[in-house]
């Protein structure tokens, strides 16, 4: 429910896509090491391990770079409808990253998710630079939940999430003047409108969610992780309808690629259940 606001608050916020992440990645970063600090939670990392959680961080800011580029040249529901291929490239990426055993079950639902946005895809070719930069979002997204898999055998949620989120502000850092080069913003300080978004943004939408999602990986596989967030672009989509009216642009292929994505994490909630029941 809190990742179904990020497309909102993305879209409400008038930043291009590579400050509003940076913005978000310090907001947070500052948050959470003012608030560890005092908790007394913040685990010394040695050179190496804290190299790594910096590469996941690093990726996951270039995720959220996309997924905003892809709001800001296509819409708020195609950008969430494109995030939902995440679960595809998680049946495929997992098994070879952590080499466990290949499903051909979540192979299946993720190629029905992929059917759903070349529909989407196939008949409104007017979002072709959103949608494909959606798609390189859900891959970028489908990479840190594996890669944190492993973390969560070592290390706290809180360190993953510290190490991480920070790791993408400096590495972000780094990269801000050649991306501001290639991509002229129109302004770069933040609006009080915007500032108060990108509060909410970092804090409820990066921090708390951020470490739910860290813990789920204790209990779950990534790839149902990252399926249930496919219910991200249904309450995300729900919203830009009442917010923005974007159900006036979209059309009946749109709906009918959202219905297959829909059926996949129906499917897989099914799926899960029954291997629980059994266990």
């Amino acid at each position: 429910m809190l990742a179904g606001f990020t497309g909102i608050l993305g879209k409400l916020i008038t930043l291009n896509e590579g400050l509003l992440v940076w913005y978000r990645l310090m907001i947070t970063a500052v948050t959470l090491w003012v608030l560890f600090y005092f908790s007394r939670k913040i685990e010394r990392i040695a050179g190496r391990e804290l190299l790594k959680l910096f590469g996941v961080g690093f990726i996951a800011a270039i995720h959220w770079v996309t997924f905003y580029g892809s709001i800001k040249y296509a819409n708020v529901s195609v950008a969430l409808v494109c995030f939902s291929a995440t679960g595809f490239f998680t049946a495929l990426l997992e098994p070879l990253i952590l080499r466990t055993r290949f499903s051909v079950q979540e192979t299946l639902l993720g190629l029905m998710v992929m059917a759903g946005i070349y529909i989407i895809f196939h008949f409104d070719p007017e979002y072709k630079t959103g949608i494909i930069l959606g798609i390189l979002s859900a891959l970028l997204g489908s990479l840190f939940p594996i890669y944190n898999r492993k973390f969560v055998e070592r290390h706290r949620s809180e360190t993953i999430t510290l190490y991480e989120l920070t790791g993408g502000f400096i590495t972000l850092s780094l990269l801000m003047p050649l991306y501001i080069w290639l991509f002229p913003a129109g302004h770069f300080w933040p609006t009080l409108p915007d500032f108060l978004w990108l509060l909410a943004l970092s804090w409820f939408c990066t921090v708390l969610a951020f470490q739910l999602s860290v813990n789920a990986l204790k209990k779950i596989s990534a790839f149902t992780v990252n399926l249930s967030y496919n219910l991200e672009p249904v309450y995300g989509i729900l919203l830009a309808f009442i917010v923005y009216k974007e159900n006036k642009y979209l059309g009946t292929s749109f709906y009918i690629g959202l219905g297959l994505i829909l059926l996949s994490v129906v499917l897989q909630t099914v799926r899960v259940y029954r291997a629980r029941k059994v266990n």
